[in-house]
Parts: C-alpha cells; sequence; structure tokens
C-alpha cells in the first residue's frame, strides 16, 4: 500500500480521528500475550535464582576470575553480602549481554512480525496513519524494555533478602551505603542502563521497519551491538572510542560511590540519546515512504 492510497483512505473515513486508532492499552496486550515476551520475562526472572544456586555451590565468592577489570572482581567478592549487592551483582553480570536481548527483541519484533504476518498493511487500511503505527509501537516496546530491566532487580533484590539478608550496600570501593540510599541508588542503576540501551533499540526499531524477517532486525541489532563492545576493547583508537556506545555501558558503576559522581553517565547517556535519536528518525522518514505490500 502507498502512501498516497493511504491518505486517500483517510480523508473518505468521517468521523475519523488519527489519535484514537491504535490505543497504546491495545497494542500492551496485543504484545504481552505474545509467547516471546513470557519467555523473556521468564529468563530475567530466573537470572537471580540461577546466581543464587551458583554461589550455593560454589561458595562465598572470593574474587578470583577474570574479567573486564578489578571492578568485576570486586563487586563479585560482595555479591553475597546483601540483597542490595546481590542486586548490583545481577545488573553488572546482565548489562553487557542479556538486557540487550530484550531491547533488541522488544523493538526489532515490533514491526517487522507484522510485515512477516502480512498484516501490516490491513493496519495501515483501517486506517491507522503511518507515524501513528511507529509511534504506537515504539513506546510500547520501550515500556517493555524498561519493564525487562525493572523485573530483573526486583526479583534479584526479593530473592537476595530471602538469601542473604536485607542490608546496606557495601561499596567495592570500600564503606557502605545507608540502607535508605539502596533502592535511590540502584533506580539510578536501572535508569542509565535502560538510557544506554537505547542505542539498541534504536537499531533495533530502524531495523524493523526496513525488513520483513523479524529475526534479522533483532538479530542485526545484537550483532551491531557487539561490534560496538569489540570496537570499544580496540585501545589503538584512543579518544575515538569515547563516541561508541559501548565505552560508557558501565558508567552506572560511579552511582556505586560513596559521592555520587555523574560526568561519566551523562556522558554516556548524551552519546546513546544522540544516536538513538538519530535512528529513530531515520526509522519514521524511511517508513512514511515505503510502499507496503506485506
Amino acid at each position: 500500500m502507498s502512501p498516497a492510497t493511504e491518505l486517500q483512505s483517510l480523508a473518505e473515513a468521517p468521523g475519523y480521528q488519527a489519535r484514537r486508532t491504535l490505543p497504546l492499552r491495545v497494542e500492551a496486550m496485543r504484545q504481552l500475550r505474545r509467547r516471546r515476551t513470557l519467555l523473556m520475562g521468564g529468563v530475567l526472572a530466573a537470572l537471580p535464582f540461577v546466581l543464587i544456586i551458583a554461589f550455593a555451590i560454589g561458595g562465598t565468592p572470593d574474587g578470583e576470575g577474570g574479567g573486564r577489570g578489578s571492578s568485576r572482581i570486586n563487586l563479585m567478592d560482595v555479591a553475597t553480602e546483601s540483597a542490595a549487592n546481590f542486586a548490583a551483582t545481577s545488573l553488572f553480570v546482565s548489562a553487557g549481554f542479556l538486557l540487550v536481548v530484550p531491547v533488541a527483541l522488544f523493538c526489532g519484533d515490533t514491526v517487522a512480525s507484522e510485515a512477516s504476518w502480512s498484516s501490516l498493511r490491513y493496519l495501515l487500511a483501517a486506517p491507522v496513519p503511518r507515524a501513528r503505527l511507529l509511534w504506537s509501537k515504539l513506546v510500547v516496546a520501550l515500556g517493555f524494555s524498561l519493564a525487562a530491566m525493572v523485573l530483573l532487580p526486583l526479583v534479584a533484590l526479593a530473592a537476595g533478602a530471602a538469601a542473604y539478608g536485607w542490608g546496606p550496600l557495601r561499596l567495592p570501593t570500600g564503606g557502605a551505603l545507608a540502607t535508605a540510599d539502596t533502592v535511590p541508588r540502584l533506580a539510578l542503576v536501572v535508569a542509565f542502563i535502560f538510557v544506554s540501551q537505547l542505542v539498541t533499540a534504536g537499531l533495533a526499531f530502524w531495523l524493523s521497519t526496513r525488513t520483513d524477517a523479524p529475526l534479522g532486525a533483532v538479530g542485526g541489532a545484537v550483532g551491531l551491538t557487539i561490534v560496538g563492545n569489540v570496537l570499544d576493547a580496540v585501545t589503538a583508537l584512543g579518544s575515538w572510542r569515547e563516541f561508541l556506545p559501548a565505552h560508557w555501558q558501565f558508567a552506572w558503576a560511579d552511582a556505586l560511590q560513596p559521592d555520587l559522581e555523574w560526568g561519566g553517565m551523562v556522558k554516556g547517556a548524551a552519546v546513546s540519546v544522540t544516536y538513538a535519536l538519530v535512528l529513530f528518525a531515520l526509522a519514521f522518514r524511511g517508513f512514511s515512504r515505503k510502499d507496503i505490500v506485506s
């Protein structure tokens, strides 16, 4: 279906109001009932229990092992100190890849799946304006992505409280945060992780408007995110790495300091939001001119 045909159908619809088409609650319920949404929620909810079992089998973390450096070893050292430490550790081990998957899945599958089911043209003929359709799907996809990131620490806090008890957040650099400051700091961590994943969301959503294959959009977004991580590991790039979103993905560690530091998180958020806005704009621009035949 061409854009001109859609405009003609809109003009001929008496009493038509664009804002009443494809309400967010309808799109949200459609996505909530899908099997992949329930499966992803189950995986994220199960991760804290897998970690608890791993710590029970392997014993108290002793700091031995590899990783990106001392920050990971120290954070793992205090993973079983309290529920807050366990939640922070759960976020750390999942932020690099696991939390990328739901973002790519929810944002990359949303439009491409409609095309693969040959239902996209019928939605537009309803008639739902293209901008309205993309806006509804993007808002719902980002909402589910945020819900996935909130679900993990919530389950980790509950499971950690049962396994290790509630207490202050012991910091890897020494000292501890008061119990009253624990939840706000973890909330800030989740908020930054969500903002840093907007690049993946933008990639997935843009690819979703360019292909009829959902797996292609999801896989492409995950693949490009991995490429960014690889490039960030190339130290020869020097200061150029600061323009890579992956360079700032663990800047949230600054929130786990006695004195909150904003510098790295602000820079990382600015880079991520800039890339995301460009990708979202490309998605809306390309989709507005595309002939829909599926």
